[in-house]
């Protein structure tokens, strides 16, 4: 009767076989032709229906606050960018979204949230809106944060009407709601 290898030796065996195995096709892959992302980009002259290949998508990071935002936990808005950052207490950004300034802005400074309405109401603009966030006057105009209840983003504004509604998207609107409490500080950079 032959020797009865036992199970341990096999199962070694074939582990060692499909080591090797992997190593081989590995090496090989890698000796072989790399794919070279094609940078051509669609132009206006391009026939219809000829689609150039897919660029990667490009993954951009938000831009960074601005440095002279202050520190600690407050909003950031910034006029330039019409952009806002919800910053945490050690002063890092939580958050940061893009908004749709009204026709008055504040000044560069240092606000506080003075009131908050949550029960939704009508704009300036006309349009249906909710976590309303008041922080500052100018030129006889409250400015607000706010977002559309339906979502939308603000219509062109009407000639002569002065609006002082910064429109957040409503998710956005929703996050700056449950961040500033009233008297939470806000700084307006240019």
């Amino acid at each position: 009767m032959p020797a009865r290898i036992p199970s341990w030796a096999w199962v070694g065996g074939l582990t060692a076989a499909a080591v090797v195995a992997v190593g081989t096709l590995a090496a090989q892959a890698d000796q072989g032709a790399h794919p070279v992302a094609d940078s051509a980009r669609p132009s206006a002259s391009a026939p219809a229906g000829r689609h150039s290949p897919a660029a990667p998508p490009k993954h951009t990071a938000p831009p960074a606050p601005p440095s002279d935002s202050g520190t600690g936990r407050r909003v950031v808005y910034s006029l330039g960018h019409k952009r806002v950052w919800l910053m945490d207490v050690r002063g890092m950004p939580t958050r940061t979204f893009a908004v749709w300034p009204g026709t008055v802005s504040p000044d560069p400074g240092a606000y506080a949230i003075s009131q908050r309405v949550a029960d939704p109401t009508k704009g300036s603009d006309g349009v249906e809106i909710e976590h309303i966030m008041y922080f500052a006057g100018k030129s006889g105009v409250f400015v607000a944060f706010s977002n559309a209840v339906d979502g939308s983003s603000p219509p062109p504004v009407a000639e002569g009407i002065k609006t002082g509604g910064v429109r957040t998207g409503k998710q956005d609107g929703a996050a700056l709601w449950a961040f500033a409490e009233k008297g939470t500080r806000v700084v307006v950079v240019p």
